[in-house]
């Protein structure tokens, strides 16, 4: 049964939301709302869907089962509750919200509604990295002991200064790490489970912004494994996200999504025949392959159907808002941290 979607923003990632909308047969975009009637008008053009300047008309439209949210991250929560409050499931870019509170406020709301809450966290949908889920949850890689998670990227200056939200501690809920890091904190609570402690320090390297452009990290999880994070939008020309994940069988390296060795005592089969994401997101907030967005949109749609829960629900999107908020916490006192505790 189709479902009808309404695209709320009009940047890069609203269009990228429609792209995913445009490949996916369940869905039709049915309206279209943003502050740049420009851009919301040619998303219109490209993909259909009425355009609407009024956020309160657009809430009304109808038939519109659910609402994907592009918008700036401070809003995502405000936006999110009044649509849960319409009776509309809710599919949320990352992160969910800026705060912990914020998103514990977003949850609520669409648990009273009775509707799906879902986050847009593509890398649960990537097959390498779900190759990897699969290693380690079957026990292929064995207990988990050291970790390190690399996100060298670069963005230039006239990313943050032609923006009114990026690098805005009220809009973006901060730098390099809650916008570009935040799918890698993401992925390694997803990958390792939840942390227990952190010690973190985070500077403002490159950029005339208000929040963090280069932050480092160490986590202690509860399994006992430790780890450190490291995320920068200032290292030029931006390098491939690089994750290295070690136990007692093995270690798997994982660069830009893929798995380019598994050497594992168990040798892991097939690797070599999936096909890996191709998004340029080390030097480019652009999103040329909407393969993940696609697999995350048609699992919200199929959560919706059978009543089931989205791969990465509020509740899950939640745990990388925590802990982000954790490192912030950190960075400022220069104390440890435990997450939930900031």
């Amino acid at each position: 049964m189709i479902k009808y979607a309404g695209v709320l923003g009009g940047g890069n990632i609203s269009e990228t939301h429609a792209r995913a909308a445009l490949e996916t047969k369940q869905v039709e975009i049915a309206a279209i709302h943003g502050t740049n009637v420009q851009k919301t008008a040619r998303l219109a053009g490209l993909y259909g869907g009425a355009v609407y300047e009024d956020f309160d008309r657009f809430m009304e439209h109808r038939p519109m089962d659910l609402v994907m949210i592009g918008t700036p991250s401070g809003l995502h929560t405000e936006q999110g509750i009044v649509a849960a409050l319409s009776g509309l499931h809710v599919l949320v870019e990352k992160p969910m919200a800026i705060t912990t509170e914020q998103a514990d406020d977003l949850i609520a709301a669409c648990d009273r509604s009775g509707v799906k809450l879902g986050v847009f966290f593509q890398d649960r949908a990537k097959a390498h990295l779900r190759k990897a889920k699969e290693l380690i949850d079957s026990n292929r890689l064995g207990k988990p002991i050291l970790a390190s998670a690399s996100v060298r990227w670069f963005r230039p200056p006239d990313y943050y200064s032609q923006s009114r939200w990026r690098g805005t501690r009220a809009l973006d809920g901060g730098g390099a790490l809650m916008n570009q890091g935040i799918h890698t904190v993401d992925l390694l609570l997803w990958l390792l489970g939840d942390v227990s402690r952190v010690y973190a320090s985070a500077i403002t390297a490159l950029h005339t912004i208000d929040v963090e452009d280069t932050v480092v990290a160490t986590l202690e999880f509860r399994s006992g494994a430790i780890a450190t994070l490291e995320a920068t939008t200032a290292a030029y020309p931006g390098y491939n996200r690089r994750v290295q994940l070690s136990g007692s069988e093995g270690t798997i390296l994982i660069e830009q999504d893929r798995i380019v060795a598994a050497d594992l005592r168990k040798p892991a089969d097939d690797i070599a025949n999936i096909e890996p994401d191709a998004n340029p997101s080390a030097h480019s907030a652009l999103v040329s392959d909407v393969r993940g967005h696609q697999a995350i949109l048609e699992d919200f749609l199929g959560a919706i159907e059978v009543n089931g829960t989205a791969c990465c629900d509020g509740r899950e999107g939640r745990r990388s808002v925590e802990l982000v908020q954790a490192i912030y916490e950190s960075s400022r006192t220069r104390c440890p941290v435990v997450p939930g505790k900031a």
